[in-house]
C-alpha cells in the first residue's frame, strides 16, 4: 500500500513512462512542473502538472484492516483513496522557425504522449516507482472529461501564459496508508442473566 510519498511517486511514474517511450531528442525536455513556471526559451517539450486532488468517493468507508497477521486485534484505519488530476501540455521546439511547422510538431508530440498513456492505461508492478512498486496495487490512467470552461479556468491561473494544446488525465486510486492503529478488544467472557417472568 502506498505511503505518504504516493502522490510524488505517481508523478515520477508518469514522467518516467513518457521519457522511456519518447524519442531521445525530447526525453530530457519532459518535466513535472506548472505551465506557469515555464518561460519562453526554456527547452521544455512536455509538462505534466498536478492541478487537483480529490478523495475517491467510491472507495470511501472501507473496513479497518489487520495490521499484524499474528495479532488480529491490532487494526489499522483504511487507506485514503485519492484521485489525482493532471494537465499534460506540449510545447514547440525552439529550433523550428515556421509557425505552422512548429504547431504541427507540437501537436504530433502531444499525440504521441497521449498514445503512450493510452497504451499504458493500467500501471502496476515494475511500471510504478517508490513505495507504489512494492505493493500489488494498480493505478488506472484515463483522460479526464473536462469542459472548455474548466480547462480555461485552469489556464487562467498561469498569469500571462497563452493557452497551449493540453489534455487532462485522471490517475486513480492512489492509496495513502494510514498510520493510525486501533486495538480491537476481543470478547473473552460472556455473562448471561436469566430472569423469570411471572
Amino acid at each position: 500500500m502506498g505511503d505518504y510519498t504516493s502522490i510524488a511517486e505517481v508523478g515520477e511514474t508518469l514522467i518516467d513512462l513518457l521519457r522511456d517511450n519518447l524519442d531521445s531528442r525530447v526525453r530530457d525536455s519532459i518535466v513535472l512542473i506548472s505551465p506557469g513556471e515555464i518561460e519562453t526559451g526554456d527547452n521544455i517539450r512536455l509538462s505534466l502538472f498536478l492541478y487537483q486532488i480529490t478523495e475517491n468517493t467510491y472507495l470511501k468507508n472501507q473496513e479497518m484492516q489487520a495490521n499484524d497477521p499474528f495479532d488480529p486485534t491490532r487494526l489499522r484505519l483504511p487507506p485514503l483513496n485519492l484521485d489525482l488530476y493532471y494537465v499534460l501540455t506540449s510545447y514547440p521546439s525552439n529550433t523550428i522557425q515556421d509557425k505552422t511547422e512548429r504547431a504541427k510538431e507540437e501537436h504530433s508530440l502531444l499525440g504521441r504522449a497521449i498514445q503512450i498513456l493510452n497504451d499504458n492505461s493500467i500501471l502496476k508492478g515494475s511500471a510504478l516507482r517508490g513505495s507504489l512498486a512494492e505493493c500489488n496495487e494498480e493505478l488506472h490512467l484515463n483522460i479526464a472529461p473536462i469542459s472548455l470552461d474548466d480547462i480555461t479556468r485552469i489556464w487562467s491561473t498561469f498569469q500571462n501564459k497563452p493557452y497551449r494544446p493540453s489534455v487532462c488525465y485522471l490517475v486513480t486510486p492512489v492509496k495513502v496508508e494510514s498510520t493510525r492503529q486501533k486495538e480491537d478488544k476481543r470478547v473473552t467472557e460472556r455473562k448471561l442473566e436469566k430472569s423469570l417472568i411471572r
